[in-house]
């Protein structure tokens, strides 16, 4: 036998442990992070069914793309698809916006609780747009889905 050979059958047809090993790391990390970003917005039930107060009109929208420029693109991207130029430095990557599934299972109330609250990475914007703006936010992002 040489030096850089292993005994006759001792491993093998088997992945070396720590090779597994990592394998399962990897994807248990990444399953945690899926479900941290799906499930941990903790929205209380009473603002779940909330109704957007303000009507969506031309202008507002022209108002909430400028919010969105200044606020949500760098990370959520030009196009809601969650790749803006800070997407890769957070610890959880932020929502594709384009998914029609995923932001049709939340309803307004829901998506103006996340803007105003925020949920690490992602700032809570209750201190910095009114009310009003952060309504017409929520119109503005359901528009990225129907794109």
């Amino acid at each position: 036998m040489s030096a850089d050979t292993e005994p006759e059958g001792k491993n093998r047809g088997r992945p070396p442990a720590a090779g597994v090993f990592v394998a399962f790391a990897i994807a248990a990390i990444a399953g945690s992070i899926i479900v941290y970003s799906m499930t941990g917005w903790g929205v209380p039930d009473q603002v779940k069914n909330a109704k957007n107060p303000f009507p969506s009109t031309p202008a507002a929208i022209v108002d909430a793309a400028g919010d969105y420029a200044a606020h949500c693109k760098s990370c959520h991207g030009a196009n809601g698809d969650g790749r803006g130029e800070r997407a890769e430095r957070l610890s959880i990557a932020p929502a594709d916006l384009r998914d029609g599934h995923a932001l049709g299972s939340r309803t307004d109330g829901e998506l103006f609780w996340i803007i105003s609250e925020g949920h690490k990475p992602m700032p809570a914007f209750r201190g910095t747009m009114s009310e009003e703006q952060r309504w017409h936010l929520v119109d503005y992002v359901r528009a990225f889905a129907h794109q």
